[in-house]
């Protein structure tokens, strides 16, 4: 994709996260890596569902601008420190989904095998640690998982992931805040059953047939395979 593409598919997947609901007002923020030394972003202070292709930036990965008219968010530290640390990545969304943040707030990771297919494309979800807004505090809690996770939730903020390009890390968020609501209302319920720990090493097989990687959940140990709910945590 030339450089003009990758910001139209950037304005595209803005308006996806604000439509969602993913964002509110001007939150959020998108990165996708062209080069060695070349990261296009979004810019602070313009809602995510209201952007045009000139609004975007182009920075190096010391996060100097290089084109562009209008400043990135003081936020594009994490993305860059992603992409410092996993050179394979090459596109990264932050948002606010809402269930997601609600489990960041409450410092509750997702990192139970409740749905199969979260986890193969998810794996876990750790916590990154609270860190004050634009300074370095968020980056350096958030290079703690980034080599052995595809996201994580950002502690009393949002939700974190990257991927290989842009569309695979927006539907990273969009299983992530699924996964989330799922997870939620499974809670009100009272009876959060997991995968037991030999199903889960069946979708480890198909997540490494996929070539995805990153650490998983262990499920539990059930006698007859089945899924059952934590005895730690029954009512």
């Amino acid at each position: 994709m030339n450089h003009h593409d990758v910001k139209e598919e950037i304005c595209r997947v803005g308006k996806l996260i604000y439509d969602k609901g993913f964002v509110a007002a001007n939150d959020g923020n998108i990165s996708v890596k062209v080069a060695e030394d070349r990261v296009i972003t979004t810019p602070t202070g313009v809602s995510k569902g209201m952007m045009t292709p000139e609004m975007m930036v182009t920075v190096n990965l010391d996060g100097e601008v290089i084109d562009g008219q209008l400043r990135p968010s003081s936020e594009l530290k994490m993305h860059l420190r992603v992409y410092k640390e996993r050179p394979d990545v090459q596109a990264v969304v932050h948002a606010h989904p809402p269930h997601a943040t609600a489990f960041a707030i409450a410092g509750i990771p997702l990192d139970k095998a409740i749905l199969p297919e979260a986890v193969v494309t998810l794996g876990t979800i750790p916590i990154a640690e609270y860190g004050t807004p634009g300074t370095e505090e968020i980056p350096d809690s958030v290079a703690k998982y980034v080599k052995d996770h595809n996201g994580l939730l950002l502690e009393s903020h949002g939700a974190l992931t990257w991927a290989k390009d842009l569309m695979s890390a927006y539907f990273l968020m969009e299983s992530l805040e699924f996964t989330a609501t799922i997870s939620f209302y499974v809670k009100q319920l009272g009876a959060e059953r997991q995968l037991s720990t030999s199903r889960v090493a069946e979708l480890r097989e198909i997540r490494e047939r996929m070539g995805i990687t990153g650490k998983t959940p262990d499920g539990l140990s059930s006698p007859d395979g089945r899924s059952i709910v934590d005895p730690k945590e029954r009512r």
